[in-house]
């Protein structure tokens, strides 16, 4: 069953999930704060990602860089001239509206790429009127998003600087820094997980447009002649993605389902770095449980792509209001580097040993995702209301679960039950994060932990008292087994790892097979 948006933040909020930020002066728009469980949900989902594109390659090494950069930055990567969305206000109440989104939602036309001019006549051809009070609206006009703040004890002009908009910039800044003290050699990449600040002019959808979010993001360096040498292209050559390419958006046809080889081969995909890191970006979320047949990855058209891009796809997520972008990928060649090489008067080449000469690096891909709206996706994928149960449930990876197991004395009004109970808490917490519940029915237990996505409960009974065993429960399945509490630990372990499952009958677990 799929929620719409507005009901994915009541229950967001209702759980401790997410909150609106300065709620007790009637909130921010565009603003949201995470609660006791968000918050575990998410650093979980950061270091998932960390590990999967970090910790787990030997190409990738990654950075932590400052909110606020040189104001020189924004001028060299092209951003005080060309990081404008575009704007309209109700000419009566005053209603201010992003022009794009506006059309979008009223006429259903796809309007990316378009410009001041043509977005002016579609709204006057078409007559589209304030949403609110049904007035003229006047012209549309483009509006920077970057918030300025100044350094310094006096605000001046040379004082202003600005809150970043993107974490891409401090990769290339770092770029000289990072080459000379990271022992790293092409190609590799430089990530960072890191605030980012847009002042959107309005922004919607809850989580999924904000004007504070998280990005989480790797600029991938290569040779620029070696833009078809993909060392790991084996891993993906056979994936297989739901593709939208300008073509067929231009010919008004659905998106084809192809691997990343057919790709390569009809020269969809203009280099093989890039169809890797698509195919991977895709990877990372199936491999948290996200239902791979949800996504897609979309090419942008002429008139949509950035000043800096030669080619630029989005891997993107059918949400209950429509195909959204999770990530963007661009392929930047060398602007960033001979941008700042530019304005700054430093030289960011690399010596190459197999030319004799220099060169300067291309980023053929840049995997640059938001945290909240992979979070909003990860929420979308598991919550399913349980009409059998008559709760909701979370089913999230277990990986990303706030908690992994529950403990629970069968009652609370029963000293012998709740030490033990209490023991085994002790016991688990060193190894997980162990949620402690002996208050209400065992069954009132149970719903709670399902709806926050704890994955295994473990009760304590009478007969826990004399046979040293305990009952686990299965959130998923709601099956139960009986486990030695001196094999508990272990076994929990290779539950949460994906290395057991609960078996239908027989013995009480069975080795998980792995999905072909």
């Amino acid at each position: 069953m799929s929620i719409t948006i507005d009901e994915m933040a009541s229950f967001c909020k209702r759980k401790g999930i997410v909150f609106p930020s300065s709620e007790i002066y009637g909130g921010l728009t565009g603003f949201f704060d995470y609660g006791p469980l968000g918050s575990e949900i998410k650093n979980n989902l950061k270091q998932a990602w960390w590990k999967y594109f970090v910790h787990d390659r030997e190409d990738v090494v990654g950075i932590d860089g400052t909110i606020i950069s040189h104001p020189k930055t924004w001028e060299a990567s092209g951003h005080v001239a060309n990081f404008d969305d575009f704007f309209t206000e109700c000419v009566k109440c005053h209603e201010r509206y992003r022009a794009d989104h506006l059309i979008e939602d009223v006429l259903h036309m796809d309007v990316a790429g378009l410009k001041t001019a043509q977005l002016n006549k579609l709204i006057k051809e078409h007559h589209v009127k304030c949403q609110k009070c049904k007035s003229e609206l006047a012209e549309v006009k483009p509006f920077n998003m970057m918030f300025t703040t100044f350094i310094g004890p006096v605000p001046s002009k040379e004082a202003t600087a600005y809150l970043r908009p993107e974490t891409a910039q401090n990769m290339f800044l770092d770029f000289k820094s990072v080459t000379e003290t990271g022992r790293v050699k092409l190609p590799f990449g430089i990530a960072q997980m890191g605030k980012a600040f847009r002042n959107e002019i309005a922004p919607r959808n809850f989580l999924f447009r904000c004007r504070e979010f998280e990005q989480m993001e790797i600029e991938y360096f290569i040779h620029p002649d070696k833009a078809n040498e993909c060392p790991f292209l084996d891993e993906v050559r056979r994936h297989k993605l739901l593709v939208y390419s300008a073509e067929l958006q231009h010919h008004k046809k659905e998106a084809l389902e192809m691997t990343m080889q057919e790709c390569i081969d009809k020269k969809i995909i203009s280099t093989a770095w890039h169809a890797y890191w698509l195919a991977k970006a895709h990877q990372w979320f199936v491999s948290l449980g996200a239902d791979a047949k949800k996504f897609r990855i979309r090419q942008h058209v002429a008139d949509e792509k950035s000043h800096y891009a030669l080619d630029t796809w989005d891997l993107e997520y059918e949400f209950p209001f429509g195909w959204k972008e999770l990530q963007g990928m661009a392929n930047r060649t060398d602007y960033d580097l001979k941008q700042h090489m530019k304005h700054s008067g430093k030289d960011l080449s690399l010596f190459d040993e197999e030319s004799k000469q220099k060169i300067i690096p291309h980023v053929v891909a840049e995997p640059s995702q938001g945290v909240d709206r992979a979070f909003l996706v990860f929420l979308y994928n598991a919550y399913q209301d349980d009409k059998q149960r008559g709760n909701v449930v979370l089913k999230l990876h277990p990986t990303l679960a706030p908690f992994k197991v529950a403990v629970f004395p069968l009652l609370s009004n029963k000293e012998e039950l709740t030490s033990k109970a209490r023991e085994v808490f002790t016991s688990l917490k060193t190894a997980f994060t162990t949620f402690y519940d002996r208050t209400g029915s065992v069954g009132r237990r149970y719903a709670r932990m399902d709806e926050i996505g704890t994955p295994y409960c473990v009760t304590v009974d009478f007969d826990s008292l004399d046979k040293q065993d305990v009952t686990v429960r299965d959130r998923d399945s709601t099956k139960q087994m009986r486990v030695p509490i001196n094999e508990l630990k272990e076994t929990l372990r290779r539950l949460l790892a994906g290395e057991l499952a609960f078996s239908k009958a027989g013995t009480p677990f069975e080795p998980k097979k792995e999905v072909p």
